[in-house]
């Protein structure tokens, strides 16, 4: 009986891995035969599971979605990343969630293993928030977009420019994209008559859904890099273009997905479009990558680099003799 259980725990840990799975290839992982494949496939439709089967040639078994939410066995690695991932939703971004993610937390962590507990407390105590986790936005909506992608259907839902302007939107949803602060919606503004990304966090209250439609072909293949381009320098007021000496993947890392745009020139050289509010915001952009660069446009942040460059080495000389004058005040 016990060797029966842990092989049934083993065969749903195999169906929840793949979404398709031959009986015999199921007989080869669990060394059994295919008539015992088909026995224990019956057992777990009795606790519940809804395994489906197809016969004849190719056919086999797929593990469909029922009624309510079955046990799921996790391996090793899998119940950590949902035990780290649950402590991060219980106090991050998105609204909603945090109550249900302490109750699954309290859930989890009631049934891990001594091993794991000690990994997921371990990273638990040396980990350190810097800063704040950016603007906050409700979970319910962010599934009503999700399902609007997949299934196509119309959006409808009011809007908050960054200026503060309301406006009501109704778009064709395509896809979610989301950085390390924030998530953004790709889709058609059926009334601009053009495509549009829009922040999540300034989507006010929740989105409708209406008729499907039939989806027209994306803006570029490669959606990150787009969205990344449409919130990295289309959106600011200033946008400049600046040759960083340091290897594209070396100045991408220390970029976040919205802040720049990365255009590889060779092994130690990268163009960098990025954009600003400020030529102000636009220097401290610059200097924070700690690279020596040279700024193409516009020829106002070369002039404002000038004057903070001659700034700064007064600045420099005055805490310099006052080093050397320790009584001067």
């Amino acid at each position: 009986m016990i060797q029966t259980s842990a092989r049934l725990l083993k065969l749903l840990s195999l169906l929840q891995s793949r979404r398709f799975w031959a009986g015999a290839e199921l007989g080869r992982e669990l060394e059994v035969t295919e008539r015992s494949v088909r026995r224990d496939v019956d057992r777990l439709r009795s606790l519940g599971y809804p395994v489906h089967a197809a016969t004849g040639v190719g056919g086999g078994y797929q593990l469909g979605a029922g009624k309510e939410l079955p046990p799921l066995p996790l391996e090793d690695d899998e119940a950590v990343a949902v035990a780290v991932g649950l402590r991060v939703a219980a106090t991050g971004p998105v609204k909603g969630l945090e109550e249900a993610s302490v109750r699954a937390l309290g859930k989890l962590e009631q049934v891990l293993p001594k091993r794991l507990r000690r990994k997921v407390s371990a990273l638990d105590a040396v980990s350190v928030r810097l800063g704040d986790v950016g603007p906050g936005f409700d979970a319910d909506a962010l599934a009503v977009m999700a399902n609007a992608c997949r299934d196509a259907e119309v959006l409808r839902f009011e809007y908050s420019s960054r200026e503060g302007a309301e406006s009501a939107r109704l778009v064709e949803p395509y896809r979610l994209v989301h950085t390390s602060h924030r998530w953004y919606l790709l889709a058609y503004d059926l009334e601009r008559e053009g495509w549009r990304t829009f922040r999540v966090d300034r989507i006010r209250g929740r989105p409708t859904t209406g008729r499907r439609f039939k989806p027209r072909p994306l803006p570029s293949d490669d959606v990150a890099a787009y969205v990344s381009q449409a919130v990295s320098t289309d959106a600011y007021r200033l946008r400049a273009r600046v040759t960083v000496h340091a290897p594209a993947d070396v100045v991408a890392a220390r970029l976040s997905g919205v802040a720049g745009r990365i255009e590889e020139r060779g092994p130690e050289r990268c163009l960098v479009h990025a954009g600003g509010d400020s030529l102000e915001a636009l220097a401290f952009y610059l200097g924070f990558l700690g690279f020596e660069f040279e700024v193409h446009e516009p020829k106002e942040l070369i002039e404002h680099l000038r004057r903070l460059s001659e700034r700064l080495a007064r600045a420099a000389g005055r805490t310099e003799a006052a080093a050397q004058d320790p009584g001067a005040r």
